[in-house]
């Protein structure tokens, strides 16, 4: 308390400054050379520094629209490679589907052509046969032919021409069919 009434003291009997200590020459001095230092910052510096500020915003608000940006074409490029792997999928499926259908296709194809030539191939061996077969029953006829000949020379004692025999023997074949 002894600090605020020295100073009621103080003021009463002089000036306000002065009991504050304060020298109103030198305050306003700097009151100023503070002035003129907004003045000149305001002309100098702020505006190299607010541009400086401005182009950093701009950078960045430009940053954040290229990456909005990329972020939007990244989405549409994965949409379209979404797009081209399913129908590239869907063309493999194709062409395996295709291939094992032209494939089952080919596989008939041989078999109808190994089963036609299977049945050429016996149709050729039967005729072969029935030929063969045709071949021994008319050997087996002019052996039979002989045999009657000979037997019924031998029976008979007595020898007729070859087309006297031929005629009786026929006559004799078809009665025994």
């Amino acid at each position: 308390m002894t600090m605020l009434a020295q100073f009621a003291e103080t003021a009463s009997n002089s000036n306000v400054f002065t009991a504050l200590g304060i020298d109103w020459q030198q305050l306003l001095f700097q009151i100023v050379g503070f002035v003129i230092l907004v003045i000149l910052m305001a002309k100098f510096v702020y505006p190299v520094l607010i541009k400086s500020v401005d182009e950093r915003q701009s950078k960045i608000e430009e940053g954040l629209k290229a990456a909005r940006d990329a972020e939007d074409n990244a989405v549409k490029v994965q949409a379209e490679i979404d797009a081209q792997l399913a129908d590239a999928r869907k063309t493999a499926r194709d062409i395996v589907a295709t291939a094992k259908e032209e494939s089952d296709n080919m596989l008939a194809g041989a078999n109808k052509k190994a089963k036609v030539q299977a049945e050429r191939t016996i149709a050729t061996a039967r005729e072969e046969i029935s030929k063969e077969v045709e071949a021994a029953k008319r050997g087996l006829e002019s052996t039979v032919v002989e045999l009657v000949a000979d037997a019924t020379t031998k029976v008979v004692e007595k020898t007729y021409s070859a087309s006297d025999d031929q005629k009786v023997i026929s006559a004799a074949l078809k009665e025994a069919k």
